[in-house]
């Protein structure tokens, strides 16, 4: 065996190509690379999602980065969501031109501490969509002061992920933010995305000791007069662990409008880095790259046309997942190209032309890539998804 196949990072996966079928004369007209959303699998992750939920979806406040579409958003709405969380302007905008064309008034965290210019520009969405509610989050008394009505607060808390957030043990600071947010304190911000154990039971463990810091520190605001009315936790690798966790749902015992909200994204895609995590999630991947093979350049090697201008490359190895193809392994990708290696020596690989399915590593970023996504629903194209809210805007330079 060679260095490089000795080296091949091999996932294996159950799902098949036969799950994604797409009608010939589609297939052939379809440039690649391309990225391709499978709306019944999509509708099937979110229809999971709610029923873990316990048909709440109330409870659900899903982070946008990973679709960044309007019309894929549509799907979120179309099944009752209307809390969302958002890290970029273009999204939070995006979102709440959607609201209104639908006549709908959203509820959206931006869930990401934004200064200069930015931040001016969020505060003109919030005066602009008045019919819906717009909030931010704070990690100081200096924050809270710079952000005008009608933007609501969250203060963010740091649950030892060291990214942003105020420490969950400053118990004094945090009561003094949260009694400078006043009235327009909303509530408590808490992402646990470090917790990505490989073992699920230790993960659940060290996610509950983090809940219980949160939920004792929402008690002692309560018990100083401060009403927390929202805690939001929890992207994909530590949401099932808090649905579990029963003292979320007691805080209605303490005030009845109490409401606790996980806020995993990249579910309504699902990839393949989520299946490593947390292989009992049961959802499926919905968003594909459809490549094809362009070279054989040696023994036991093809090289598609997707490199990390077309895969979200961030994640680590290996970027992608080749369907009905388990013994190729993606190996490191340039630009425009992707080699797949087979792990021992096949008399058959595909052909120059062939076309190959990936499931991305990392749907969020490889998402952010692609101006449009081609629909697939009943196996035939039926329409382009542009991703409005990608990449950032540079409001005022044009």
């Amino acid at each position: 065996m060679t260095t490089s196949q000795s080296t091949l990072h091999l996932v294996r996966t159950p799902w098949r190509a036969a799950d994604y079928a797409l009608d010939a004369r589609d297939l052939a007209r379809l440039p690649s690379p391309a990225l391709v959303v499978f709306l019944e699998h999509m509708r099937r992750n979110i229809d999971a999602l709610i029923a873990r939920l316990g048909g709440r979806p109330e409870r659900w406040r899903p982070h946008l980065k990973t679709t960044k579409s309007p019309r894929l958003w549509s799907e979120l709405l179309d099944r009752g969501v209307r809390a969302f969380k958002c890290a970029t302007v273009g999204e939070a905008s995006a979102l709440l031109e959607l609201g209104r064309a639908r006549g709908l008034g959203l509820d959206l965290l931006v869930a990401y501490p934004h200064h200069g210019p930015a931040a001016l520009r969020l505060v003109e969405l919030a005066q602009r969509y008045a019919e819906a509610r717009v909030a931010v989050l704070v990690e100081s008394v200096e924050d809270a002061a710079r952000w005008p009505a009608p933007l609501g607060l969250f203060v963010d808390i740091n649950p030892g992920m060291d990214r942003t957030g105020l420490s969950g043990a400053a118990h004094a600071e945090v009561l003094a933010l949260a009694r400078a947010a006043g009235e327009r304190l909303r509530g408590l911000h808490w992402y646990d995305g470090h917790h990505q154990e490989r073992d699920l039971a230790a993960r659940r463990r060290a996610a509950h000791d983090g809940y219980r810091d949160l939920v004792a520190l929402a008690l002692e605001l309560a018990r100083r007069g401060v009403r927390v009315d929202e805690i939001v936790t929890s992207g994909t690798p530590a949401f099932g662990a808090a649905l579990d966790f029963a003292p979320f749902e007691s805080l209605q015992d303490h005030w009845p409008a109490a409401v606790h909200r996980v806020s995993p994204g990249t579910v309504v895609l699902h990839d393949a880095r989520s299946e490593e995590l947390d292989p009992t999630l049961g959802l499926v991947p919905a968003a594909l790259v459809l490549t094809r093979v362009v070279s054989r350049p040696r023994h036991g090697r093809v090289t598609c046309d997707a490199g990390s201008k077309a895969l979200g490359a961030d994640a680590g190895a290996p970027i992608a997942v080749v369907l009905d193809w388990p013994r190729l392994a993606a190996g490191a990708p340039s630009e425009e190209h992707l080699p797949l290696d087979a792990q021992a020596a096949p008399d058959e690989l595909p052909a120059r032309g062939a076309p190959l399915w990936l499931v991305p590593r990392h749907v969020c970023t490889t998402v952010n890539l692609y101006d449009e996504a081609v629909l697939v629903e009943g196996g035939r194209i039926v329409g382009c998804a542009p991703i409005s809210a990608r990449g950032h805007a540079l409001w005022g330079l044009a």
